[in-house]
């Protein structure tokens, strides 16, 4: 197992030096869901929400938060993100909305927390939206799918 990098050899948390780092084409993908009330779902779909566009609006504030991970995360490193696509597809064969993110940057270190972040915006921007109706969503199941570039290369979760 890997050593954990954002400890120095004294035991303290600080930000790791990616100076030295090759720059990349980085990759990372992530999902999530929140699981609702089928009505809650269908209204979501049917585009009765008197909030408005709850999806498109999800949308967005999954991308503004990948963004702002740095400002979020405390050792995260600021990104200049080149790409971000949040995909949210409702389920109504499961009852939820399944939240998948990309984000890609040329960089030096990675964007996984990026796109961590966006999925679990996005799927909370749902929650906020929804939560008069259906207080009893829960998002689940948010986790790296697949990540490329950098030194250790491309990752995927086994399973999938």
């Amino acid at each position: 197992m890997s050593r954990l990098t954002h400890f120095n050899q004294s035991g303290e948390a600080h930000m790791v030096d990616v100076g030295a780092k090759e720059t990349t084409h980085r990759t990372a993908v992530t999902e999530g869901c929140i699981r609702m009330q089928p009505e809650t779902l269908a209204m979501i779909q049917a585009g009765g929400h008197k909030k408005g566009d709850v999806l498109g609006i999800a949308r967005i504030a999954g991308i503004m938060a990948s963004k702002k991970t740095s400002d979020l995360v405390p050792l995260c490193h600021p990104l200049a993100l080149t790409h971000v696509n949040i995909d949210l597809t409702p389920e109504p064969e499961n009852t939820c909305i399944y939240c998948r993110t990309t984000v890609e940057t040329r960089g030096q270190t990675g964007v996984e927390m990026e796109a961590l972040c966006a999925t679990q915006v996005a799927l909370l921007t749902i929650y906020d939206m929804c939560k008069a109706v259906d207080r009893g969503m829960v998002i689940d199941s948010v986790g790296l799918l697949e990540k490329a570039g950098g030194k250790s290369g491309h990752w995927t979760r086994e399973g999938d």
